[in-house]
């Protein structure tokens, strides 16, 4: 993920604490998979396995910032180096709050069929929005394992949609609570999974962004697309 050092032993630990934030992300991953086919089967049962494996997320997130921490102290990066240890810890972060996201799902799906009428409800193009969603963060992942930044300009182009599958699915929502009040505390439920879903492709951008950031030294956090652009170029 980085550039040789002299010292053999400096990047071997740069190797292990990347290598730890791609198995989070590959435990993330799982969560979202498993919240997806929740959504899809209503099943009790894949619910939980993603609620279950919300532990060792935290304790990972933990472990990898005791780690940088100590590579840090350590070694006492500078330029490029230390901005790849930042943008891990920012990293792992945002992976251990998209585990939260998946969590969130789960519950929500918990809540759903509990109120006995989750077929009536519009949950295909969440299910859409959902894929979406998975499908960036594996890309962020995989770009930032390569510090791709084309790659990770092309995720920042791609979050807009799953912006415009929320939006849309949002009105639809309102559309079933207006024709009938019962659909209100079941939709409610729906919405706010719809938020969770929107806000995972938020981490994949934000994975995006910090790829820029170590590869260009900028920056470019709450900056418009044309301007991101220059930047990678």
């Amino acid at each position: 993920m980085s550039d040789k050092h002299l010292s053999s032993q400096f990047d071997s630990e740069l190797g292990s604490v990347s290598s730890r934030v791609m198995e989070l992300g590959g435990l993330v991953e799982s969560q979202i998979r498993q919240a997806i086919y929740a959504l899809s089967e209503f099943s009790v049962e894949a619910a939980n396995q993603v609620t279950a494996s919300e532990a060792k997320v935290n304790a990972m997130e933990i472990e990898i910032d005791r780690e940088l921490s100590s590579i840090i102290a350590r070694r006492q990066p500078t330029a490029r180096d230390l901005r790849l240890l930042i943008a891990i810890s920012k990293a792992t972060a945002n992976l251990e709050r998209v585990g939260d996201e998946a969590e969130k799902i789960a519950r929500m799906v918990l809540s759903i069929i509990g109120t006995g009428a989750p077929r009536a409800l519009p949950s295909l193009e969440l299910r859409v929005a959902a894929d979406l969603a998975s499908g960036l963060l594996r890309k962020a992942l995989d770009a930032f394992a390569r510090l791709d930044t084309a790659a990770a300009l092309a995720i920042l182009k791609e979050d807009d949609l799953i912006d415009k599958e929320f939006d849309g699915f949002v009105r639809k929502l309102i559309t079933y609570m207006m024709e009938d009040p019962r659909m209100i505390s079941p939709s409610l439920d729906l919405l706010f999974l719809a938020k969770a879903i929107e806000r995972i492709g938020d981490h994949a951008k934000n994975i995006a962004e910090l790829i820029i950031y170590i590869v260009k030294g900028a920056d470019v956090r709450h900056s418009p697309l044309d301007q991101i652009e220059l930047v990678v170029k």
